[in-house]
């Protein structure tokens, strides 16, 4: 801080010696008491007798006035023009003046300034780096190749594993660091060294970052954190310098931890498509410098790197070996518990209202990671300020889960009195299948008021628990849920629309996933045909080909379709065993535009038994 105090000095230090010359010469330049006059006026101030006391140089006259009015120059200073050539000029009444030569101080002035310019610029420019040292105190065009990461000294980082909840496996891994830290000899006794890198992957959201500072935060050691992004540059070797500047400085200051968040920015999978490797490209030379580094680790040194990404499957598989990034932590979203300790940890500063449950604000949230259930809080207590109220309630959250999942509310929008009758049965459409069919996910709220970008209805259903498996039945379910707004269309105008766009995208994920993943058509065998998504292109323009053959992608394709097409006829057979309830719940709906579970089934009683879901087609037998 002293180091770069200093340097503002000394840059405000030129710019006032920069307008003191400025000033100098100007008054040096020209004298208040010298007048600049033409040359054929000093001829005919010379016929008229009216100077005196000249000094006739080479190319310049000074001389004085004979007489001087009060507040006029006394002197005067003319610019000589050849003889014959001013007779000329005069004869054909031109006004004429000589040129001036340039001074002593001119001269000198002329070649400082450019100078002097420079060494300002040069300032400026080596100024926001000059102290970051390194180069012998040299920065600025200098500092392109200088690790651009935030360094943060022992006390400095504030956050404890105590500041981080819901993902106590992956504290439970980092706290073995943090010991190794603060006590390498205990670790080390047995010839056990710490891990080179541990790399933290995750959905983002869940808290790797914070799971990193915290780290830094327990072991009370210098923290160096930096984007992966940040080692690219257009200029080849720039990225490589500035990786080895890192570990360099890390060094110098281990123990410490160095932090490389979107580690795929840096990382990717390296390619020799099209000539694309090789080393010569950017990003794969900084790669190539971070391995070696890697490879360079003393594991007694204390430096310990962690990386994070939300996309482990596209790093370069060198990367990840043992003995560069040794360890793979998950930090995944949180079960039901753990968003409840997320949310402790969120609402301290927030006034809540008597007898509210967090276990139940929990449950509205499946799926939801630490940054979703922070937003939450906030959109809670927001929702609450609005209406003026003293404190947060049960049914700020709802409506905050509504918004977060949902958008925004927008009442504005102007539907017909059709589109909204289309709107309104679609949603009772959803709400129906949902409560007929067994193992499916309670209904909370139907509305037909619109939301977010498109979204003219929305059902929402609150899971009971949190879930990781699914049979096929359940699936099945799922997908009649989806199908169930058309289906309700279909029987009640005897048309569809195109409001079923997002469901029946849904729809054919579910059922290509049961093909293709999970193995269950029986006809198809108990085959991954596409084992996991094909997001890992080794290369800008490569693609994996097909695993299988043309007639197994038409069979692929006509099981898809055939499950679609099942779960569409039982969403339509309770619709039809329920037609009256569906009618009169689509008529209640588009006159109060939200009802919960309770008013549904108040409306609608005892649901008819939905019909039996088809059996799945047996496999043809061998030949």
């Amino acid at each position: 801080m002293q180091m770069k105090r200093e340097h503002h000095i000394h840059f405000w230090y030129f710019v006032a010696a920069f307008l003191a010359v400025m000033a100098i010469e100007q008054l040096l330049a020209q004298p208040s008491d010298v007048k600049t006059i033409p040359y054929n006026e000093f001829l005919t101030l010379v016929q008229e007798h009216k100077v005196k006391d000249l000094s006739v140089g080479k190319s310049e006259i000074t001389g004085s006035f004979t007489t001087v009015q009060k507040g006029q120059p006394s002197q005067f200073l003319t610019q000589r023009v050849d003889p014959a050539l001013s007779a000329t000029l005069e004869k054909a009444g031109v006004t004429y003046a000589g040129e001036a030569s340039p001074g002593l101080l001119a001269n000198v002035l002329a070649w400082f300034m450019p100078v002097l310019g420079f060494v300002v610029l040069w300032m400026l420019l080596i100024q926001p780096a000059a102290s970051g040292g390194g180069m012998g105190g040299m920065g600025g065009l200098f500092a392109v190749s200088k690790s651009r990461a935030k360094i943060y000294a022992e006390n400095d980082v504030p956050v404890r594993f105590a500041d981080v909840a819901g993902v106590d496996e992956a504290k439970a891994e980092l706290e073995e660091v943090v010991a190794f830290l603060k006590d390498p000899g205990r670790y080390g006794r047995l010839g056990a060294h710490i891990p080179k890198g541990i790399l933290l992957v995750g959905p983002p959201g869940t808290g790797k970052t914070l799971l990193a500072r915290a780290v830094a935060g327990e072991a009370s050691v210098p923290f160096f954190s930096i984007a992966g992004s940040e080692f690219v540059e257009m200029f080849v070797g720039v990225g490589a310098a500035r990786v080895r500047d890192l570990f360099k400085q890390a060094r110098e200051r281990a123990p410490a931890i160095v932090f490389i968040d979107e580690l795929d920015a840096l990382g990717r999978a390296r390619s020799s498509f099209m000539g694309g490797g090789g080393g010569h490209d950017e990003k794969e030379q900084t790669l190539n410098q971070l391995l070696t580094e890697l490879d360079g680790f003393d594991p007694s040194s204390g430096v310990v790197l962690l990386g994070a990404t939300n996309r482990p499957e596209i790093l370069d598989p060198a990367l990840l070996r043992a003995g560069r990034f040794d360890r793979q932590v998950l930090v995944d979203r949180p079960d039901k518990k753990g968003r409840v300790e997320i949310l402790n940890l969120h609402i301290r500063k927030v006034r809540l209202a008597e007898g509210l449950s967090v276990e139940d604000v929990a449950a509205l949230t499946p799926g939801f990671t630490g940054a979703d259930l922070a937003n939450l809080v906030n959109e809670a207590a927001l929702l609450a300020t609005r209406r003026n109220a003293e404190e947060v309630t049960f049914q700020d959250f709802e409506q905050a889960v509504e918004r977060i999942i949902a958008g925004l509310e927008k009442r504005n929008r102007l539907l017909s009195v059709h589109e909204r009758t289309v709107v309104a049965h679609h949603e009772m459409g959803h709400a129906l299948v949902a409560m007929a069919l067994p193992g499916t996910d309670p209904v909370q709220k139907v509305s037909i008021i619109p939301r977010g970008m498109g979204a003219l209805g929305y059902t929402i259903q609150r899971p009971l628990e949190d879930r990781f498996l699914m049979d096929r039945t359940e699936l099945l379910n799922r997908m009649a849920v989806l199908l169930g707004g058309r289906a309700s269309e279909s029987v009640i105008f005897g048309e569809i629309s195109t409001g079923a766009a997002d469901d029946l995208a849904k729809v054919t994920d579910i059922a290509r996933n049961m093909v293709v993943r999970f193995g269950m058509d029986p006809r198809l065998g108990q085959v991954a045909y596409e084992p996991q998504r094909q997001t890992m292109l080794q290369g800008p323009l490569e693609w994996q080909p097909r695993q299988y053959a043309e007639e197994t992608a038409a069979a692929i394709d006509e099981a898809v379709r055939e499950l679609v097409d099942g779960a569409y006829a039982s969403a339509r057979a309770i619709l039809l065993a329920n037609e009256k309830a569906l009618r009169e719940a689509a008529r209640v709906l588009l006159i109060k535009e939200t009802l919960n579970a309770a008013e549904i089934i108040a409306i609608t009683g005892r649901l008819a038994a939905p019909p039996a879901l088809p059996a799945p087609a047996e496999a043809a037998p061998a030949a």
